[in-house]
């Protein structure tokens, strides 16, 4: 029989020795954390006050701002603290939830993607008849969907996950992830190996398959379409690739990152490569669709020129 121990705590050891940059660290995440709540939160604010953004390619992209917040706000503050912590040890029952919130906002990111990939097939391929087949009823359906499938996809890995024995505490990176603490195991891990594969299937090979198949679609039309649907396309769906190639990029570091032993490099490079998909994507997406969409960027924009009057007439 392996020899295992009941834990209290999980000590986080992608954290570099820099006690001296320590505070320097700490004032860079807190500003990124901040400028990722302004920016998604402006965004949320801005299409839920106008009615004329009461749509969905512009509410697809509003379900994506929400979930910004709710990954970050998961990830940042327990961040922070770590950056000033000099022992980096976080309490089992935190760690489990910081990975259920963590993948679930991971999962959600590529479904809601897959989505709004649905949503510019429809827009591009089927413009007459696309007020009838994206109805706000099946909005809220593929939001709802999308947001619940990754609940319970994460509930069952984290569940599956919890009742592991372990042989060490030590989780290489800077925050609580499931493929680490798997790793610890010193009891049989082959029903998470076979449901880590049935859900990468399912989280991830299915949406990225439907999008590709989707923006093949959306090729064919705008090749042999007219010059007014290409542009439509181009205008419609830069930012969503974009969102969709930054979050490719994010899931291969986090694969290089858990792979490879860079928690032994110096400096920064371990927290970069962990941190860059929930760091990244939640500021990329609000300046893509913030800028791309010039619905959204018109109404930023007379908001933050009426604000500049006010303060101006007031002096």
């Amino acid at each position: 029989m392996s020899n295992f121990t009941h834990f209290s705590h999980f000590r986080l050891g992608g954290f570099s020795e820099t006690r001296v940059l320590k505070p320097l660290f700490f004032m860079i995440v807190m500003f990124i954390y901040m400028l990722i709540l302004c920016a998604n939160l402006l965004l949320i604010v801005v299409i839920c006050k106008n009615r004329s953004l009461h749509e969905p390619m512009y509410i697809f992209p509003c379900s994506l701002f929400v979930n910004e917040l709710f990954g970050s706000t998961w990830f940042f503050p327990l961040l922070l603290v770590q950056i000033l912590s000099d022992s980096h040890t976080v309490s089992v029952p935190l760690c489990f939830l910081q990975i259920f919130c963590v993948y679930s906002y991971v999962n959600v990111e590529l479904f809601i993607l897959a989505v709004i990939s649905y949503d510019r097939y429809l827009a591009i391929c089927y413009p007459l008849q696309y007020n009838s087949l994206m109805t706000f009823k099946k909005v809220a359906v593929l939001i709802a969907v999308s947001w619940l499938t990754s609940f319970l996809n994460v509930v069952f890995t984290v569940s599956l996950s919890s009742t592991l024995q372990l042989c060490g505490n030590i989780i290489d990176n800077v925050y609580c992830n499931n493929y680490s603490i798997v790793k610890l195991a010193c009891s049989d891990t082959t029903v998470n190996n076979i449901y880590g594969i049935v859900k990468l299937v399912i989280t991830v090979f299915v949406p990225l398959i439907w999008i590709f198949y989707t923006y093949m679609r959306i090729l064919k039309v705008c090749f042999s379409g007219s010059k007014q649907t290409r542009q439509k396309a181009v205008s419609t769906c830069t930012p969503h690739l974009a969102s969709l190639l930054n979050f490719a990029f994010g899931i291969c570091f986090v694969v290089i990152q858990s792979r490879f032993n860079v928690s032994s490099a110096q400096t920064l490079l371990p927290i970069i490569f962990s941190s860059y998909l929930i760091t990244c994507q939640p500021i990329l997406n609000p300046v893509m669709y913030g800028l791309k969409m010039s619905k959204i960027f018109n109404i930023c924009k007379s908001l933050f020129c009426s604000k500049a009057l006010i303060i101006q007439l007031n002096r």
